[in-house]
């Protein structure tokens, strides 16, 4: 007995997820940089700590092009700045750099689940194509 796949995605579900991965990677490149060197920097003028957004920049030309690859090791590199963030929120004086951490924990969950949704529904449309394409060869008995 052959169990059937599962229905194809619509590409606007898969395009939804992949602009919205791209969105929240592009917001927290903003705030990174915003946030240390002109909201709430841990020095006044600016820090160093802004350095901190250059290993986002690396993922977003692999999210632009919709590498797959690149979508995987983003949901695994995120979870760095979410705890930065929660350390950050918990522990940081000025009010102003409380909310900016609580933006970044929300960035980081939308660009976590926008990956994860993403590859779900990727290898969900590659399955059904496989089995779609399964169905449709003729069946060859060998006498």
């Amino acid at each position: 007995m052959k169990s059937t796949p599962p229905p194809p995605v619509s590409s606007s579900s898969v395009a939804a997820t992949r602009w919205l991965a791209v969105g929240s990677l592009v917001g927290l490149i903003v705030l990174g940089l915003a946030w240390e060197m002109w909201l709430a920097p841990l020095r006044p003028g600016g820090s160093w700590l802004a350095l901190k957004v250059l290993p986002l920049v690396v993922p977003l030309a692999g999210l632009m092009k919709n590498r797959m690859y690149t979508y995987r090791w983003v949901s695994l590199m995120i979870w760095l700045y979410f705890t930065e963030g929660v350390v950050r929120a918990w522990s940081d004086a000025l009010p102003t750099g409380r909310v900016l951490a609580g933006i970044e924990i929300l960035l980081c969950l939308a660009l976590f689940v926008a990956c994860a949704l993403h590859v779900r529904l990727r290898l969900r449309n590659a399955h059904a194509t496989q089995a779609a394409q399964a169905a449709a060869l003729p069946e060859t008995s060998i006498p």
